[in-house]
């Protein structure tokens, strides 16, 4: 198959760290047209290769060729601003220079309005998001040979993610990009390499075959680890014997064992895949959260109100996996706050069902302090941590997440954007919850340690509510979707992203002849709230909680007895005594909650009522 030559290309090269390899003898060429695929899991060297395919990073060996006059254009994950510069500034100081001096601000703006920000905006006071997204815009506007994009999406919504597509799609150049994101590879990926073990290895088909040929290169190798075990214990063997008998060694015999074994172990220790239990905590029904007619906004500088929910109503019951999605800055941290009672809506209830526990992962990680170890952010003052009642020690649960020793006593502030989410997933999973909400997960982390999520979320005994702009991860792991779609709407949609896709309505076009949609049926005048309980319905409130947990009691040994396998061929009428008063349990159970969540809404309303 023809290749274009390569404007910008490593051929041959190799770098180490400290004696380890981070590639060897790597040819990677890029040229006009290529769309290339750059994989591997966190820690592997990606950054770094891609940063010497730059002429960024020195490599130790090998070459480095660049076509004279090219335009390498290279996204980098931590951009450096000037002082007291400006996002336009920042984003201007990219283009290339021309001839004519024809004004080019408009571009700019318009890379930059895109991207979710203001050009007049100080970069002294962007997050780390808005940062990745200046230098992104930066990078855009650059009208180069090659693009060179380390995690692009990151921190963008969807709407900026297909945009982004787009735009990559039309660019005439090379382009070599490195990203978690399967939806958005599988788009625009032609070839893809893969960095494994300090090898870099390469498929000439696109990046939605990767994972079966990543798959059949493991299973090789893995015949290949088998073959070389009963090698080493022939060697073994042989060297027992050839001592005892002879007392003499064969030095080359016992050269070729010890460096089967350095082989040996060069395959294990990188293997490198987190383990992953869950503390989950009893007790929850099947109500979880009960949302009605709720609404929120904010004011503006400007002294208008912005509306980012109104009149969304929802019920979330156990086992659900929700996903929520919108544009940045449409209301989606502000609705899932909501949902979990940590921000109280302006109008309409929420109510959190009995006994949930809730987990959160912050998508900002405001619960990790960056100057306490890791050891003391999972275990303040000790050195144990309790998985499902039983204790481990900190240092092996930190080797579970793939940390290494001299880690453990490091600050949180020295860990990349992937290990601190892997340090969070850790803090979290460590703690009893019923209820795992998490806000971005997906950034910064590897597909591997997705894949992992994506298993810990299936296997979850609990209820899920996560925020994402991976659509692959969204499509791997919701049973619904939020749609938060501005202007305060808030849609619900079966399925994952796909099906949201499906069912959302064709945008209808302004004008004369556009559909307008029914009026809405006028509310019905509330009617005054009693002054308190009846001593009945108290009565009951206070005794609901006592059932509940007899009924959850009741239901667990039911569920235990089913559980034989033997019962059924043993005592059928048995089994079917058992089944029906299982399923009588489990409909008084959602009763009861339902009773439960009814009358503490009714208490919660009269409470209001008296401090109005």
């Amino acid at each position: 198959m023809a290749t274009n030559p390569p404007i910008v290309a490593l051929r041959g090269a190799s770098l180490s760290f400290g004696g380890n390899p981070v590639f060897e003898k790597a040819d990677l060429p890029v040229g006009i047209g290529d769309r290339l695929c750059l994989v591997g899991r966190n820690g592997s060297g990606k950054s770094t290769l891609m940063k010497a395919l730059a002429g960024l990073a020195d490599i130790d060996s090998g070459e480095r060729f660049q076509q004279p006059g090219a335009r390498i254009a290279y996204l980098q994950q931590e951009p450096v601003f000037a002082k007291d510069s400006t996002v336009g500034q920042y984003v201007a100081e990219g283009l290339p220079p021309v001839q004519d001096n024809a004004p080019r601000d408009h571009l700019v703006e318009s890379v930059v309005r895109r991207l979710g920000l203001a050009p007049e905006t100080p970069t002294a006071r962007l997050s780390g998001g808005e940062s990745r997204r200046a230098a992104l815009a930066r990078t855009l506007v650059s009208d180069p040979d090659v693009l060179l994009l380390d995690e692009p999406t990151n921190h963008l919504d969807l709407p900026t993610i297909e945009w982004l597509e787009q735009e990559l799609l039309g660019f005439r150049g090379g382009i070599l990009l490195v990203s978690h994101d399967r939806a958005f590879l599988t788009r625009l990926g032609q070839k893809t390499y893969w960095l494994e073990r300090g090898e870099l290895r390469r498929t000439n088909q696109s990046f939605a075959h990767f994972e079966d040929w990543a798959d059949k290169l493991l299973a090789d190798e893995e015949m290949q680890a088998q073959k070389l075990n009963r090698r080493i214990a022939e060697e073994m063997r042989w060297l027992r014997e050839g001592l005892t008998a002879r007392r003499k060694r064969n030095m080359g015999r016992v050269k070729a064992l010890m460096l089967n074994r350095r082989e040996r172990a060069e395959r294990i220790r990188p293997s490198g895949r987190m383990i992953v239990s869950v503390e989950t905590a009893e007790g929850a029904g099947t109500a979880i959260i009960e949302a009605n007619h709720i609404a929120k906004s904010f004011p503006q500088p400007d002294g208008t109100e912005k509306l980012l929910v109104k009149d969304f109503s929802t019920r979330i019951i156990r086992r659900d996996r929700i996903g929520l999605i919108g544009p940045n800055g449409a209301g989606k941290t502000t609705l899932l706050k909501m949902l979990i009672g940590e921000l109280k809506p302006d109008k309409g209830r929420v109510k959190i069902g009995f006994g949930v526990e809730i987990a959160y992962f912050d998508q900002k990680r405001e619960q990790l302090n960056p100057t306490t170890s890791l050891w003391e952010t999972l275990a303040p003052g000790g050195d144990t941590v309790f998985i499902n009642g039983k204790p481990k020690h900190v240092a092996t649960y930190l080797k579970e997440f793939l940390f290494q020793d001299r880690q453990f006593r490091s600050p949180v502030g020295s860990l990349s954007g992937g290990e601190r989410n892997r340090l969070l997933l850790a803090k979290l999973f460590s703690q009893p919850h019923n209820f795992l909400v998490m806000d971005e997960p997906t950034n910064d982390l590897d597909m591997e340690t997705l894949d992992l999520l994506q298993e810990v979320i299936a296997d979850y005994e609990g209820t899920v509510l996560l925020v994402s702009h991976d659509r692959d991860f969204l499509d791997r792991t919701v049973t619904a979707m939020l749609a938060v779609e501005g202007e305060g709407k808030v849609t619900e949609y079966a399925g994952g992203y796909r099906d949201y896709l499906a069912q959302r309505p064709a945008p209808v076009e302004d004008g004369p002849k556009a559909a307008r949609p029914a009026a809405a049926p006028k509310a019905e005048k509330p009617k005054s709230a009693p002054a308190k309980l009846s001593y009945k319905d108290q009565r009951e409130l206070d005794q609901l909680p006592g059932m509940i947990d007899k009924l959850g009691t009741e239901i667990a040994k039911l569920e235990e007895k089913l559980a034989d396998p033997d019962l059924f061929r043993r005592d059928p009428d048995g089994f079917q005594k058992t089944s029906a008063l299982l399923e009588r349990a489990q409909a008084a159970l959602a009763k009861s909650e339902d009773r439960w969540l009814e009358l503490e809404s009714l208490r919660e309303g009269i409470e209001q009522a008296k401090t109005v």
